[in-house]
C-alpha cells in the first residue's frame, strides 16, 4: 500500500483496538499484537481520504515553514515580556467570570503547549499566545481556567468554558489548525 511521501509503520502492542496517526509525514498503525498485516492494510485503506486529506495539510505546512523565519531568543524574550503584561490581567478578568481562583501565572516558550494548570492552581502559558489573534489567546486562558474546576477534558469541563466563552469551538478549531505553524519556528 502505497501514499504518496508517505511510509507506513506498524506498531503492535497489548492493545484491543486499531488506530492510526500521521507523525511528520509518516503513517503509525498501532495495532493488537495478534492482528495480521492484511487486517491493519484494509483498515488503513479504508481511511484512505482521511490520510491523503492530513498528509496534503501536512506537506502545506512543511512548505509554508520555508518561507517563514526562525524565532530568534530576541524575537521569544519580547513576547515573553509582552505576555507577562498582558496575560495576568486578562487571566484576573476571566477568572472572576468562571468563578475561581489562581495562584501562580508563569509564562513559558513551549514546543507542543498553548497553557497548562497545575492541581495547585498555577497556571502556565505559552508567549507564543502573543502573536495570536485576542480571541484565540482568551479562549486558552479560558480553557486553563476552567481546569481550576475540573481537572479533566470532560463533558462538564466544555460545558463550564462555553458558560464563560461560547464561541470556543471555533477558537479551539482554529488553534488546532494554524498553531503549529507558530510552534513550529521555535529553534
Amino acid at each position: 500500500m502505497f501514499f504518496e511521501n508517505a511510509e507506513v509503520t506498524i506498531i503492535r502492542s497489548d492493545r484491543k483496538t486499531l488506530a492510526i496517526q500521521l507523525k511528520n509525514g509518516v503513517i503509525i498503525a498501532r495495532a493488537p499484537k495478534g492482528m495480521t498485516d492484511d487486517e491493519i492494510y484494509t483498515f488503513i485503506n479504508a481511511k484512505r481520504t482521511w490520510i491523503e486529506t492530513h498528509l496534503a495539510v501536512q506537506q502545506q505546512r512543511k512548505e509554508r515553514l520555508k518561507t517563514l523565519r526562525t524565532f530568534t531568543q530576541d524575537d521569544i524574550s519580547a513576547m515573553s515580556h509582552m505576555a507577562m503584561l498582558i496575560i495576568p490581567k486578562k487571566v484576573e478578568f476571566y477568572a472572576q467570570k468562571v468563578g475561581v481562583t489562581y495562584n501562580r501565572i508563569t509564562i513559558r516558550c513551549q514546543r507542543t503547549r498553548w497553557g497548562s494548570c497545575s492541581s495547585q492552581g498555577n497556571l502556565n502559558f505559552n508567549c507564543l499566545l502573543m502573536l495570536l489573534p485576542e480571541e484565540i489567546v482568551d479562549s486558552v486562558i479560558v480553557h486553563e481556567l476552567c481546569h481550576r474546576k475540573h481537572m479533566n477534558h470532560s463533558k462538564q469541563f466544555y460545558a463550564e468554558i462555553k458558560k464563560v466563552f461560547p464561541d470556543y469551538d471555533r477558537c479551539h478549531r482554529w488553534l488546532n489548525e494554524n498553531g503549529r505553524i507558530f510552534l513550529d519556528r521555535l529553534p
